[in-house]
């Protein structure tokens, strides 16, 4: 246990500031509108339907991605980075893939972005370990470059059984190439899809900024807010106070 007292004091004034930054009204009240996603704004899910049954343990998913050899992101990486997390959990977090700081460690979002999105998660009043962290693909690409059609497409199929074991009530996608790859068909850039609820193949996907945009735009609260605004409706669908 840490016996610091003042850094325990400081630690705990700077999560404060950080609610406070986005607008998480929650630590000082009690109180929050409710949100439920709007069936009449939501599309129709994409061919193919609801989910199948999972056809494996999602451990032995896993294991295969950390052998994949699938695409020619196997040559550059350190490591496959599956996701971690609750595979019972109601809530699923994707992004767009490893970075450098992932790909050496083998886990996802652990870098600044990642380290975002963990305050994030717990200003939801959800611990790290009680939801899933994962990517659209689970190698690096070089240079940290979006990654390439045919790399999605080789990777898709882990995804899906991860999707397809876990079975969240809600995904929330991180970024414009992981909304993409659930929401293909959407018209517009973030700003315009973020902060509604979308069905997918019977599930609730809300698409919100990725961390590392707010990292980049960090002087910018309004972006912070309106990513909190998005937890929020999920926070609210999923019942939480």
């Amino acid at each position: 246990m840490d016996k610091d007292p003042d850094r325990n004091l400081s630690e705990i004034e700077e999560r404060l500031r950080f609610f406070k930054d986005i607008g998480a009204d929650f630590v000082f009240k009690t109180k929050r509108p409710p949100a439920r996603p709007d069936p009449a704004a939501s599309p129709a899910p994409p061919p193919g339907g609801e989910l199948p049954p999972p056809s494996r343990d999602i451990g032995l998913v896993h294991e295969e991605i950390l052998r994949c050899r699938k695409c020619s992101l196997a040559g550059g990486r350190t490591q496959a980075v599956p996701g971690e997390g609750n595979f019972r959990t109601e809530l699923m977090f994707v992004g767009e893939g490893p970075g450098h700081d992932e790909d050496v460690q083998g886990r996802p979002f652990i870098g600044r972005a990642g380290q975002l999105l963990t305050r994030i998660i717990a200003a939801m009043t959800y611990d790290r370990a009680d939801v899933f962290i994962t990517n659209i693909v689970k190698c690096r690409p070089p240079d940290n470059r979006v990654p390439h059609r045919d790399e999605v497409e080789a990777c898709a199929p882990y995804l899906l059984e991860q999707i397809g074991a876990i079975r969240p009530k809600v995904i929330v996608t991180l970024g414009k190439s992981a909304t993409d790859f659930f929401l293909p068909d959407a018209i517009g850039g973030m700003t315009s899809i973020r902060g509604r609820f979308y069905t997918w193949r019977g599930l609730q996907v809300m698409p919100t900024f990725h961390p590392s945009y707010l990292v980049r735009s960090e002087g910018n609260k309004e972006i912070k807010k309106m990513v909190w605004d998005d937890m929020r409706k999920v926070m609210a669908f999923l019942g939480k106070k």
